[in-house]
């Protein structure tokens, strides 16, 4: 890019006899006449090269009467290598800024205006290597200056530790109120359960809850906005102050001064060592060690600089798989009775615009059995159902038993035990053949209960007069006659009829409907992979960056490191491997010690 050149025109310096200058350089003046000088136009270009600067000036004049005084503006330049600015100029003059010339060459021509006045124009020309003429473009560039400072403004806004912590309070926030209200429910369940005279949280109601669009809060677009907010300001921490910070870590920084390296955290001299032995001492704890000459640089947990990085990344892994999961796969619930089948495309519905069809949904379910187990108590302690995957051939491709907490999983399509209810009771009246009488829930939640009604007669029909059964599990009905009075309690299965308004029932069986939670989750696998990372580089994360100096100055060794966590054990370390050290003998100390011997030795 072209370095803009400064300029100091001296403008308006008069003389009333010509110059040596005007004579040498310009001719415009007759030694016989004076003239005076009406100046028309004056056109500069300075250009500037190897430090010497070149000068164009095209004049035009009229002559005037003889013994009248002339006054003449000359221009003057002087080089300045300091800030490259430029000054205001006159106001019919042009300044260009051009990049560094290449040679000049110039040529002067001479025009006779009259007889006393001459136009001298000396033209300048701007030659390239190929011997051409050059044309310099102008070029701009704070448009870009404008638009890169722009963005490293947003970074270093993204990159705010306050604005990181103000989002995850956000996304927490709306996260507890999405454990506290049910979500994908029905709108009429939040029309019954937060009413006006019931809201939740003392002042959520239904309108609320559906406004705001809390029936299904981690698939709103705030709650996604937020997610993805968060994840450019983990992308902006990293890039502008991780990334940078192990680049730095992993230079090998040798300190050539001993004054450097005395303001390290932790500091010694050893007036007679060898930079060799520390440098032996250092890698047998595990350091890096690098020598030149008579500096050394040592470090070790170069790793927990990265961990913030795989922090960072497991975190944006995770909201990926969330993400993921939010609006690109398929959810639903079913409850079928014992034997009968469903079919996936009409049980999993798309969450999202990311929603993919897959050839599995045109396969089927069918429940072959569904089944409880009871504690000794009496009460529910598992439910089971057994299930098959037919494919469009009326083939079984697959099959397994499931229950709480032990799904089916089949080419992405996990099947969960989740509910289970009562859909018929199969009886028989006076030896007919057996038949199913559909089972209505009459109490949910914790305490099931069913029930159904057998007329006896037309008027039974019509007036509603009949036999109710009820049931609270799968082990035994209770039946009561028409005038609602206790009539007794049988089990399924146990053909022993019991008499009822004259009529004669036997309980053949209970039929069960196993309630079922499908989904197709592709972010699972990515929200696992970010979890198991998030936890690896944590523990990373604890593991101290160290770095050792070591400089040789004469028999002097002069030691200094850091840390950047775990201070005291540092110091504590490096000061061991500082006493392991061993002392070198200078020449004075080797003749006295000889000296000594000998001594002895005569002794």
């Amino acid at each position: 890019m072209a370095t803009p050149l400064q300029f100091r025109p001296l403008l308006g310096h008069h003389f009333s006899s010509p110059s040596p200058l005007s004579r040498k350089n310009t001719h415009l003046f007759s030694s016989s006449r004076y003239a005076t000088l009406t100046h028309k136009l004056v056109d500069m270009a300075f250009l500037c090269s190897s430090g010497q600067c070149c000068l164009v000036v095209k004049a035009s004049a009229k002559s005037g009467s003889a013994g009248q005084s002339q006054s003449v503006k000359t221009v003057r330049h002087q080089p300045n290598h300091g800030a490259q600015t430029l000054n205001p100029v006159k106001k019919n003059s042009t300044l260009t800024t051009l990049p560094k010339a290449p040679p000049l060459v110039e040529t002067t021509t001479t025009t006779a205006l009259s007889p006393d006045l001459l136009e001298t124009v000396k033209n300048v020309e701007v030659i390239s290597r190929s011997e051409k003429n050059a044309v310099v473009p102008r070029v701009s560039v704070a448009g870009n200056y404008t638009v890169k400072g722009l963005f490293r403004q947003l970074v270093r806004q993204l990159a705010s530790l306050p604005l990181a912590i103000a989002e995850l309070f956000a996304i927490a926030g709306l996260s507890a109120i999405g454990t506290i209200i049910p979500q994908g429910e029905s709108p009429e369940y939040y029309f019954q359960n937060y009413s006006d005279g019931k809201p939740v949280l003392g002042f959520l109601t239904w309108q609320w809850v559906l406004g705001l669009s809390f029936d299904h809060i981690y698939t709103a677009p705030y709650f996604l906005g937020l997610l993805l907010l968060l994840a450019f300001s983990l992308v902006a921490c990293t890039s502008s102050r991780q990334l940078p910070m192990v680049k730095v870590a992993r230079r090998w920084s040798f300190l050539k001064s001993e004054k450097a390296i005395l303001q390290m955290d932790v500091t010694d001299t050893l007036p007679c060592a060898r930079v060799e032995d520390i440098g032996t001492l250092l890698s047998a704890q595990g350091y890096e060690v690098f020598a030149r000459g008579p500096s050394l640089y040592a470090f070790k947990g170069l790793a927990g600089r990265l961990a913030p990085i795989g922090v960072h990344a497991a975190l944006l892994l995770i909201m990926a798989g969330g993400t993921l999961s939010a609006i690109g796969g398929y959810h639903g619930t079913v409850m079928v009775p014992q034997g009968l089948d469903f079919q996936l495309s009409d049980a999993l519905r798309p969450m999202g615009i990311l929603s993919m069809p897959a050839d599995v949904l045109n396969n089927s379910v069918h429940v072959d059995k569904f089944y409880i187990d009871y504690r000794p108590t009496g009460e529910v302690g598992q439910f089971h159902s057994d299930l098959s995957i037919v494919n469009l051939d009326n083939q079984t491709v697959f099959s397994n038993s499931i229950s709480v907490n032990s799904p089916l999983k089949y080419k992405g399509v996990t099947i969960y035990q989740s509910d289970w209810a009562i859909s018929a009771v199969q009886v028989r009246v006076d030896g007919s053949e057996p038949y199913n009488l559909v089972m209505a829930p009459l109490q949910k939640g914790d305490n099931k209960l069913y029930g159904t009604f057998l007329p006896l007669g037309e008027d039974g029909v019509t007036k509603a007069k009949g036999i109710s059964i009820l049931a609270r599990d799968l082990q035994s009905v209770v039946l009561y006659d028409q005038e609602g009075q206790f009539v007794g309690v049988r089990r399924p299965g146990s053909r022993k009829p019991i008499q009822v308004n004259n009529v004669s029932i036997v309980v053949d069986d209970i039929i069960g409907s196993t309630g079922l939670e499908l989904k197709m989750d592709p972010g699972v696998a990515p929200v696992y992979a970010g979890f198991g990372g998030l936890m690896l580089t944590t523990v990373i994360s604890y593991l101290s960056h160290s770095q050792v100096w070591a400089l040789q100055e004469g028999t002097s060794l002069v030691v200094g490191g850091k840390s950047n966590r775990a201070r005291f054990e540092f110091e504590k370390e490096l000061n061991e491997i500082l006493d392991c050290v061993p002392e070198i003998r200078t020449k004075k100390q080797r003749g006295d010690f000889s000296s000594t011997e000998t001594a002895t030795q005569k002794q």
